[in-house]
């Protein structure tokens, strides 16, 4: 039996952790991952017992935040009855998690399809819709990130896309209406609405509508950005694709499940789209779970001809039991209502209290507890603190921003010129303003490089 090795440093264990582990989105010579050794509600620790508040909910997806004791029970208990069964099989974790699911979708949903994450339910999401309307162009946006897979990453339109060109054929991208950043050169969010409308209709008009078989968005744009669309965006785009017959499939992979507010976020302006992949918030990622919400119409296409998709793990028991317990959290200690009442009683407030000190703060936008701060040089011109993609010496002000924060004890989750404020949704609200606190110091670093 080959010897364990307990680590009982950061050093130790992160030369272990590089010498064997690959790690994402990296250059390998280039990192140093940090030791996480234990974590209890917004906290987490590292090997030496430095603690820290996440505040960006690991990948915002620890939505009920670390080591939950009804969630650990839930699949403790489970793996004591049943550990694993083929997707061919009825499981009641299985059919208890999509039961649950869509009773709290929109009402036109109908059934679930599990997936392992977020990238296979968009891989998922647009084959059904290409087969339901027998059609191949899928629409997605510039600013957004459907994850690493062949089409997902297609589908991104960020520069992680980039080194996976030319990628899946049949994705147009688009560009989604961002008040503070127009595109369409709006004076205000109702012109931005109007404007990005019209030129996703255009878009859409140019490559034929009849060829057109999903658009698919963001329903609140997340990494790249935290960009709430204007009221009436959505709705706009659901006319749209209702007159044209295209499936209108909704991101809600980082955004579901309370982290805005609502079980699903598409719920605070009322739109029922035809699809919702979904997965982080679920279950807080305790075991991988994702899934595919779908209308319906979209079900019946699969009655009388097979589904050409599956996975080993579609629907695993122990993800699946986690994810009826976190539904049942959510339930009996209000989430959902918690998330807003943080998000309006404490981020936005202080957040915005922050923006009438800080001269490096360009705007502040969220819901719930999913906020942005983002961060310029100058106020008039909105000259962004680091560069689009910045890298290296480009990108110095941020990573001296996140290196405060952390040396303040909370870890943030920075993309470009942004820091987002996702805190798990259990945290408690002296935590909260602690954490707040130290981003609100941390920010005279980037006040530094403002100039207006």
């Amino acid at each position: 039996m080959t010897a364990t090795h307990e680590l009982t440093s950061n050093a130790d264990a992160m030369a272990a952790d590089l010498e064997y582990v690959f790690h994402s989105w990296s250059a390998q010579g280039q990192i140093a991952p940090m030791p996480i050794a234990g974590g209890e509600g917004a906290t987490f620790w590292d090997n030496e017992g430095n603690r820290y508040l996440d505040f960006g909910s690991q990948l915002i997806n620890l939505n009920l935040g670390h080591q939950h004791p009804r969630m650990v029970a839930a699949i403790a208990e489970q793996a004591a009855k049943l550990c694993s069964v083929s997707p061919v099989f009825a499981a009641e974790p299985r059919t208890e998690a999509a039961r649950l699911i869509v009773e709290h979708a929109p009402d036109n949903m109908a059934k679930v399809f599990f997936t392992n994450g977020g990238a296979e339910a968009n891989e998922n999401a647009i084959r059904m819709a290409r087969l339901h309307t027998g059609r191949q162009k899928i629409f997605s946006a510039y600013r957004s990130y459907h994850g690493a897979t062949a089409a997902a990453i297609t589908m991104t339109g960020e520069p992680r896309r980039w080194p996976s060109e030319p990628g899946s054929p049949g994705i147009v991208h688009f560009f989604g209406p961002y008040p503070y950043r127009s595109p369409f050169h709006s004076n205000d969010a109702g012109e931005e609405c109007v404007r990005a409308l019209e030129h996703l209709e255009s878009v859409v008009a140019m490559e034929g509508a009849h060829t057109v078989a999903a658009i698919v968005l963001e329903t609140i744009v997340g990494t790249n950005g935290v960009i709430i669309p204007p009221d009436g965006y959505l709705a706009g785009v659901r006319d749209l694709c209702d007159r044209h017959g295209i499936v209108m499939i909704c991101d809600e992979v980082m955004v579901g499940f309370g982290r805005v507010g609502e079980w699903f976020a598409v719920d605070h302006w009322d739109v029922a789209p035809d699809l919702i992949s979904f997965a982080k918030g679920v279950n807080s990622g305790y075991v991988p779970l994702g899934g595919v919400v779908m209308s319906g119409a979209i079900a019946a296409s699969f009655e009388d001809r097979a589904f050409p998709g599956g996975l080993t793990y579609s629907g695993h028991p122990l993800a699946c039991a986690s994810a009826v317990e976190s539904i049942a959290i959510f339930t009996d200690d209000d989430i959902c209502g918690r998330s807003r009442r943080l998000g309006e009683d404490v981020i936005r407030p202080t957040l915005e209290d922050m923006a009438q000190r800080h001269p490096s703060i360009g705007d502040v936008r969220g819901l719930g507890c999913f906020f942005a701060i983002e961060l310029v040089r100058n106020r008039a011109t909105r000259e962004p603190l680091v560069p689009f993609n910045a890298s290296g010496a480009e990108a110095a002000p941020m990573a001296e921003l996140a290196a405060a924060c952390k040396a303040g004890g909370v870890i943030p989750f920075t993309h470009f010129n942004r820091l987002h404020v996702a805190p798990p949704l259990v945290i408690g609200e002296q935590e909260l303003r602690a954490g707040l606190a130290v981003i609100d110091s941390a920010l005279d670093l980037a006040d530094r490089h403002a100039d207006g």
